[in-house]
């Protein structure tokens, strides 16, 4: 069970979305290594670096921006299980999504985190 990496959310509106993946690229001297439409909640998401960039309208982003942060994990059901054994709050089940699946989590501390398998 191990966390791979951790991303901080940026969220932003569709039009700002290719100028920011510029920005992160030329700041972290890396190439964007994801990119998709998740047209089911009508959001584009970028990753560069360790951020990721959330796109949308407000409306679209309203659902999501309680979320502080997403953690790139390699069993989302050992994780699972852990956090609940440690006294976490799952707050939406293990799902499919484009890149595997994902779960949202609240910890003891109240920070509200994405946990995601690619897949």
């Amino acid at each position: 069970m191990q966390i791979l990496k951790v991303l901080t959310r940026v969220y932003l509106s569709p039009a700002d979305l290719d100028d920011a993946i510029a920005f992160y690229e030329n700041l972290f001297t890396e190439k964007c290594w994801l990119w998709f439409e998740y047209s089911e909640t009508g959001l584009e998401l970028a990753g560069v670096g360790s951020i990721l960039l959330i796109a949308g309208s407000a409306e679209a982003l309203s659902p999501f921006k309680s979320t502080q942060a997403t953690f790139l994990v390699d069993s989302l059901n050992d994780f699972r299980e852990a956090l609940a054994l440690q006294g976490a709050v799952i707050l939406a089940e293990p799902n499919k999504v484009p890149t595997g699946a994902n779960m949202r989590a609240m910890h003891p501390d109240g920070t509200i985190v994405e946990y995601v398998e690619f897949g």
